[in-house]
């Protein structure tokens, strides 16, 4: 396969992503570990069997010596750039973008990877935090409850394509796993906390309206999620990130 740069439409530090005939290609870098290609390519192959819409992989190969996932075209806008054209109309957009997520979670997918398992290991590859501050987050991540409902681990609007017809479907399931809503719904939370407090806030609301779920209950993920996402090393993140590591009732 032969990729053009009139053909890219996103390039991220770690990969590019090309529209061509094919479909969307995404192109890593020849650092970006192998193994980490064809998991989010099983991921994406086991949501698939799930029932949920969402565009399909069709091949893993390697380009001049780079892996690359080659997956269906979905036609439409993403829930962002909707969102922030229309900002009037955020809450029915909110809603809209929890029901789907709720959607997610109503599934199930027994061979992906366990939620509290990688959320163990990312708390303790963190340098930045001493080892009583991971004990904490280690004691409180293993007494939370083992669920196993399909979570995105990434879910926020970028990740949304809004078709013509209005109907949604979530790209980039490279971060799925099986376990608790409420953690899920904790790094969304924190997903839009970072950009717009009062947005954090809409959402949080919804998903506890709509899911029946305490908001103590998700806020007790924040510390825990926060902690994961500090392992992605971005500095304009770093001290948001540690204020909610910080946010801890130690018992």
């Amino acid at each position: 396969m032969k990729l053009e740069k009139k053909d890219l439409i996103v390039k991220r530090a770690h990969k590019e992503v090309y529209k061509c005939e094919e479909g969307i290609v995404k192109l890593f870098e020849k650092t970006h570990p192998k193994a980490d290609v064809f998991n989010e390519a099983l991921n994406t192959a086991r949501v698939e069997e799930t029932g949920l819409d969402i565009p399909k992989l069709k091949e893993v190969e390697e380009i001049d010596g780079r892996w690359a996932l080659v997956i269906e075209y979905k036609e439409g806008k993403t829930l962002e750039e909707i969102m922030r054209i229309d900002p009037d109309n955020i809450e029915k957009y909110m809603s809209n973008f929890v029901d789907l997520q709720l959607q997610v979670h109503s599934k199930k997918a027994p061979l992906l990877n366990k939620l509290k398992d990688k959320l163990a290991r990312q708390i303790n590859s963190l340098k930045d935090l001493d080892a009583t501050a991971r004990y904490d987050l280690l004691t409180r991540l293993e007494g939370m409850p083992k669920h196993d409902k399909v979570c995105h681990g990434d879910f926020n609007p970028s990740n949304v394509i809004v078709g013509k017809n209005g109907k949604m479907s979530i790209i980039d399931w490279a971060h799925a796993t099986q376990g608790n809503a409420s953690a899920d719904a904790a790094m969304t939370y924190l997903l839009f906390a970072l950009k717009d407090q009062k947005v954090a806030d809409l959402y949080l609301n919804l998903f506890c309206k709509k899911s029946d779920t305490a908001k103590q209950y998700v806020q007790q993920w924040l510390p825990i999620v926060a902690a994961a996402q500090l392992t992605k090393n971005n500095e304009f993140e770093k001290e948001f990130l540690m204020k909610w590591i910080d946010v801890f009732d130690y018992q």
